[in-house]
């Protein structure tokens, strides 16, 4: 893909989070939604409904040859997908339980995967009025009310001794997340609720790590995971191995750990066994 098409549909992404963000933000500052429980027993809402219409009928209109994978919308079987080299992959909102729950935790997430791999990823968090962004190889960037600005992973004055922040769910045990990391270190924690927040909180410098045990899908990862690495992180499986978008039949996510600052030995940190 030249840089020209890059950009392009980096701009076209950043427009269509931002309007699906706006209209999300319109509905959960009014009150008026629908909430339902999923088939899995995860929560959605009318407003996860009406930010996926926008943008999948923006991204189609727009790009009429690009397909799209969308946590909302029924997902093509692995003998269809295959044959994908590039697709739209979309959360249209991540952070529905902290919508529901009135936190302002939640985010519209749009990537684009190019040969299994994110290329471009937007996260909008509405309620801060703060848009994330990243195209591969060009950098990771946050655009506030205040400013536009390159962002990157916290260097720790010393990784091997300084205080770790800690990004944590905010209706996740804390016990169960430190009893996978190591005792020898100190942690400051900061609680968040949805995963792609956690993720740009480290790939701007607010948290170094984070771990998520429990279901995701690849649609919670993809946009994160093009920002986190361009501003200088990682993110892996719980046990440090490389995470796939579009190779499965199943289109979860293995537990993940998001890493800022590359010098820290994370390996050593993450002491991570499936319970």
């Amino acid at each position: 893909m030249s840089d020209e098409t890059l950009q392009s549909l980096l701009d076209l992404a950043k427009k269509v989070a931002v309007e699906a963000g706006e209209e999300v933000l319109s509905i959960y500052d009014s009150g008026e939604f629908d909430a339902f429980q999923k088939n899995d027993d995860s929560p959605v809402t009318s407003a996860d409904y009406k930010a996926n219409d926008i943008i999948t009928e923006r991204l189609q209109a727009a790009t009429p040859d690009i397909p799209i994978l969308s946590e909302e919308n029924k997902h093509a079987s692995l003998s269809e997908r295959k044959n994908w080299s590039r697709y739209w992959l979309i959360d249209p909102i991540d952070g529905t339980q902290e919508f529901i729950a009135r936190s302002g935790d939640f985010a519209i997430n749009i990537a684009l995967i190019e040969n299994n791999t994110p290329v471009i990823g937007v996260i909008y968090w509405p309620p801060g009025q703060s848009l994330y962004y990243a195209s591969k190889d060009q950098g990771a960037y946050k655009v506030s009310p205040e400013k536009e600005c390159r962002i990157q992973v916290r260097k720790l004055e010393d990784p091997g001794s300084s205080v770790v922040k800690i990004a944590i769910s905010r209706r996740q045990s804390r016990e169960k997340i430190f009893s996978k990391l190591s005792e020898t270190r100190t942690y400051q924690t900061l609680p968040l609720g949805s995963c792609s927040l956690k993720s740009c909180f480290i790939a701007e410098g607010k948290a170094d790590v984070f771990m998520r045990i429990g279901i995701t899908g690849e649609w919670d990862t993809g946009a994160s995971q093009c920002i986190v690495e361009e501003a200088g992180g990682r993110i892996l499986g719980a046990n440090f191995e490389p995470l796939t978008y579009n190779q499965r039949h199943t289109l979860e996510n293995p537990d993940f750990v998001v890493m800022g600052d590359q010098r820290v030995a994370w390996h050593d940190i993450v002491q991570y066994t499936k319970d």
